[in-house]
């Protein structure tokens, strides 16, 4: 599977950016799909994930609310959509996906064997 994301750019505080992450090879389906991010000097962190059957999904406290992860079965895409940014979510965002990720490991790194390119999102104040 290879993946491909997109949609990043610059917003002021306030703004939205919609991330589409692309599939090619395969598709998305029975797979778990993650965005992750990642700031100069901080580790990766799970934003939102989305489980193989799409009947769950997890996001970080602080997106809570403001994030929402979609798949888009016939475009074989899937989006996180970001509202209210802030510049805390300033951060190279990844999408990732895993065809054996169990539901308490969503939110790993480790348990997605894929991952697309990363795309900037910068958020200004």
């Amino acid at each position: 599977v290879q993946l491909q994301a997109s949609g990043g750019g610059l917003v002021q505080a306030g703004g939205s950016l919609r991330l589409s992450c692309a599939a090619s090879g395969r598709t998305f389906s029975g797979f778990a799909v993650g965005w992750f991010r990642q700031a100069p000097g901080n580790e990766r962190e799970s934003v939102a994930a989305l489980s193989r059957t799409g009947g769950t999904t997890l996001y970080l406290d602080p997106v809570k609310g403001r994030f929402t992860v979609s798949r888009d079965s016939a475009k074989n895409t899937v989006y996180l959509q970001m509202n209210s940014l802030r510049p805390e979510d300033t951060a190279v965002y990844y999408c990732a996906a895993g065809a054996r990720v169990i539901m308490s490991a969503l939110r790993a790194p480790e348990s997605y064997h894929y991952w697309g390119q990363g795309t900037l999102v910068t958020v200004s104040s």
